[in-house]
């Protein structure tokens, strides 16, 4: 059995400091002076001592290097634990959440997923909501940091590629992981003040501006009314699609545009093909709507660039019922949703990069048949791709295609139809939020599902978020060997 103390004495680190920013929310009850502050007290207290104390009794040798097992477990664990203590403000504050409902609403935030249970939002607390706000932050940075410095150490899902000489995204620009840290954080929270004035331009009130940057540049979509982006019309919505957008690139490069180095982002293709591919979507659906329906343009249009951004980019706003558009826009929007944004962005499922190397394989293998004596290299932004990046690739379609069937089976076996089982599964690995049909819909939430289901989803966000392989690893007999 390998020392799990490093990992513990880090996760018990991460637990303390979620707690501490419980003040935050707390703060804000205070100055509303409703009476919920005290929730938030009480779980600052559980939370910030639970972590403390976890430290403490596990203070081993925390500066020593994490092996390959501390990692995997550490990324797993903290993911895991955080949503726990989160939960707690929600089964003690004015939702009175049940532990199933406080857990699927707190993993929700923190894996920016955005399916919620909470119903009456206009009439939460603010503080309580805010908090919902701030997990959606938190997850948001924490998943770009996984993604550029846990993600291709553990060679997860051909992640690795961005490790190598050739794709190295940072170069030798920033050699230390806490300087990629720091750096990309300041990136992540210039972007959130941007986009806060850009929403009070837009004609946000300073609070609805301050929670929608948050849970825009973290690709979450919780909202604080119950309409979701349906409250806001006009500009805000082309403000949201312009900053979710920004936050499905790789965050690496805002800090080589800081530098000044302006030819990574005009050169990577995983940008080109993400953007093209957006375009391309919004036309097809405009055609669909303005020409053969008769829309009036200007509000078709914008509807469709808010909620096209919102499903590729996994946030999961709604400012519309997209479901009444049709079968092929509603179906175009649930294969979007698959895609997602860029490798190191905040946006979630599958990635466009892995689609660019699985797509570069099909065309090489085809053109080794039809030419066998020809040699022919698969490459991805113009650099070759070695056979393991290939290999992990493959792996990662296959295991996310098997576990979305599993997981679609689970959900109808707990009762529910067809289309709920289905884009559940699929809204709740791919983090996107709304699924499909009556109940998850656009329009609706996940409040009427069953206790089993919601645990179904609840771990179905978790090892959608970390990229399936960082979980699935715990079930394999060598992970545990010494």
């Amino acid at each position: 059995m390998f020392d799990m103390r490093p990992t513990a004495y880090v996760t018990g680190l991460i637990v303390a400091a979620l707690g501490a920013t419980m003040l935050v929310p707390l703060g804000i009850e205070l100055y509303d002076q409703n009476g919920q502050w005290r929730v938030f007290a009480v779980s600052a207290i559980i939370t910030c001592g639970s972590g403390v104390a976890v430290s403490l009794s596990t203070n081993a040798c925390p500066s020593t290097r994490l092996t390959l097992q501390q990692t995997f477990l550490l990324t797993t664990g903290v993911w895991f634990v955080l949503p726990i203590f989160a939960a707690i403000p929600f089964m003690l504050g004015a939702t009175n959440a049940r532990a199933v409902d406080a857990f699927f609403e707190a993993m929700s935030g923190l894996t920016t997923t955005g399916a919620t249970v909470v119903t009456g939002l206009d009439e939460l607390p603010r503080g309580l909501l805010f908090w919902r706000a701030m997990m959606q932050w938190f997850g948001g940075i924490g998943i770009v940091i996984v993604a550029m410095v846990f993600l291709p150490v553990l060679r997860v899902g051909g992640m690795q590629i961005f490790q190598s000489e050739e794709f190295d995204p940072l170069g030798k620009i920033l050699p230390r992981a806490a300087e990629v840290a720091r750096r990309i954080f300041v990136i992540y929270a210039t972007l959130t003040i941007i986009c806060l004035v850009a929403y009070q331009v837009a004609g946000l009130g300073i609070y609805d501006a301050l929670y929608h940057a948050l849970t825009t540049i973290s690709t979450g979509g919780f909202s604080s009314h119950d309409a979701s982006f349906g409250a806001f019309k006009g500009g805000a919505e082309y403000v949201a699609c312009l900053f979710m957008l920004l936050s499905a690139l790789p965050f690496v490069r805002f800090v080589q545009l800081m530098d000044g180095s302006v030819k990574p982002l005009l050169a990577d293709t995983q940008i080109r093909v993400f953007l093209l591919t957006y375009a391309g979507v919004v036309g097809g659906i405009a055609a669909c709507l303005v020409l053969a329906d008769g829309r009036a343009v200007e509000p078709a249009v914008r509807e469709i660039v808010f909620n096209a951004a919102s499903i590729m980019t996994g946030t999961g706003y709604a400012s519309t019922d997209y479901q009444l558009w049709g079968p092929f826009p509603v179906m175009t929007l649930f294969l979007i949703g698959l895609i997602g944004g860029c490798a190191g962005s905040t946006s979630c499922s599958v990635k466009i990069f892995r689609y660019q190397i699985l797509f570069a394989s099909i065309f090489t293998q085809i053109r080794n048949l039809h030419s066998p004596s020809g040699v022919f290299t698969v490459r991805f932004s113009g650099h070759p791709v070695s056979d393991e990046v290939i290999a992990s690739v493959i792996a990662f379609f296959t295991m996310f295609f098997v576990t979305l069937v599993v997981l679609a089976v689970g959900l109808s076996m707990t009762g529910l139809d067809l289309t709920t089982s289905v884009s559940g599964a699929a809204a709740a690995l791919a983090n996107i939020g709304p699924g499909l049909g009556a109940e998850i819909g656009p329009a609706g939430t996940y409040a009427a599902l069953n206790d089993t289901a919601k645990w179904l989803l609840s771990f179905g966000m978790l090892i959608g978020r970390l990229e399936l392989m960082v979980v699935f690893v715990f079930f394999t007999v060598n992970f545990w060997r010494p």
